[in-house]
């Protein structure tokens, strides 16, 4: 394996404190890690925000201090570090026992078990966070929170993140 370049170590590090800035509920850190004109997209609920002022709304009324139930665990898996992205891939396991509306817009808390592989793809420019792309399987999601039922549909629920983890368990049957 190439080691990274000190740029590509600058980003892994910027990236690492604006994380840890948006759990710890520290909203100026956070933006400060971004560019000018950043955006964010929670693919597939379309949650985030659009330039500065869009993006600090966002983080500011929705994610910053409120990014999970406190019994969230986060267990990093893989991370590829290009010249100017970094894209980790996560394991997240929470009981959905508060509103998360950027992940379940709309859904009271259900109480129920959630397990869920997350890829984030950070952009950089000019050494600061540019954008944020952030994708999950939300049909798992909403399989494991009741709302959708899984019969006779190509989906699954935790155990398609769980794989994730770990590799061996066995594939879908057909």
């Amino acid at each position: 394996m190439t080691p990274l370049s000190v740029e590509q170590q600058g980003m892994v590090a910027l990236f690492q404190q604006h994380v840890g800035a948006e759990l710890a509920g520290d909203l100026d850190t956070t933006m400060n890690t971004m560019s000018d004109d950043p955006h964010l997209n929670h693919v597939p609920t379309m949650a985030g925000g659009v330039g500065s002022e869009g993006v600090r709304a966002f983080y500011r009324d929705h994610l910053v201090g409120k990014f999970f139930p406190p019994d969230m665990q986060m267990t990093a898996v893989s991370s590829t570090v290009g010249q100017d992205q970094v894209v980790e891939e996560l394991f997240i396991r929470f009981t959905h026992t508060t509103s998360i509306d950027w992940l379940l817009p709309g859904v009271p808390p259900t109480g129920k078990p959630v397990e869920m592989a997350v890829a984030v793809i950070v952009g950089f420019k000019d050494g600061k966070i540019s954008h944020e792309h952030i994708y999950w399987d939300q049909a798992s999601v909403l399989v494991q929170v009741g709302l959708l039922n899984p019969a006779g549909l190509p989906v699954s629920g935790a155990e398609s993140a769980r794989k994730v983890l770990d590799p061996t368990l066995p594939p879908r049957q057909f």
